[in-house]
């Protein structure tokens, strides 16, 4: 009787010590896991990288095409001098206008034929007062800075402002109409610039000199 009693004591002892080791391994292995992540994730980080794939693609954010909606002032720009936009035009609240002057009263899904005629693209407008994107005189690393930060970029992730660098709106650009210039850097290559920059971890250059545009006159009327 006391042989079996030793037996079934050893049994349990052992049954326990075998329920406690795969509670451990269940516990420890998804937070091996997630640190094998964390080290795959860092490891593809290339701040260097990622640095020059941004500045690459600067120039297009500066170029007149991007910057006449994206300039200090409650009005966009216009034309390759980028000097004021005619007929008053204002911001508004959604950043489409106006009352009877909104964008949609001369900009279409498409640019009008004829040389300097409205051009147009879906979704055509300036960014919202809530989330106005301005970044005329910003430095390079502010402008970076600027495209990270959820409260001021639309609550986007750098994946996603990947995602809405192919938006129509933004692919105009490359197709403004007569007597526009278009971007100057190939599609494919700012597409591939903006993707490299993200998935190498989206690092920001070092602080620079603030970049002010060509055209742009006076910088007191500034967007409140």
């Amino acid at each position: 009787m006391k042989n079996r009693k030793s037996i079934v004591s050893l049994f349990l002892v052992g049954a326990t010590y075998c329920l406690l080791s795969s509670l451990v391994l269940w516990v420890a292995v998804p937070g091996v896991e997630y640190a094998t992540a964390q080290f795959v994730h860092e490891g593809m980080r290339d701040d260097a990288g990622a640095t020059a794939a941004f500045e690459a693609i600067v120039p297009v954010l500066r170029h007149p095409r991007c910057i006449n909606c994206h300039s200090q002032g409650d009005f966009p720009r216009q034309g390759d001098d980028s000097h004021r936009h005619t007929m008053q035009v204002r911001r508004g609240p959604d950043g489409e206008g106006v009352n009877a002057v909104e964008c949609s009263t001369c900009h279409q899904g498409h640019n009008l034929v004829g040389l300097h005629m409205p051009p147009g693209a879906p979704d055509w407008h300036l960014p919202s007062a809530a989330m106005p994107m301005i970044w005329e005189g910003l430095t390079d690393r502010q402008l970076c800075e600027l495209f990270k930060d959820p409260q001021r970029n639309g609550h986007r992730t750098p994946e996603q402002i990947v995602e809405h660098m192919h938006t129509p709106l933004v692919l105009w650009g490359w197709s403004p109409g007569d007597g526009r210039t278009p971007v100057p850097i190939p599609q494919h290559e700012f597409f591939a610039k903006v993707q490299e920059w993200a998935e190498k971890g989206a690092a920001c250059p070092l602080g620079q000199g603030p970049q002010h545009p060509q055209g742009f006159g006076s910088y007191s009327d500034h967007f409140p």
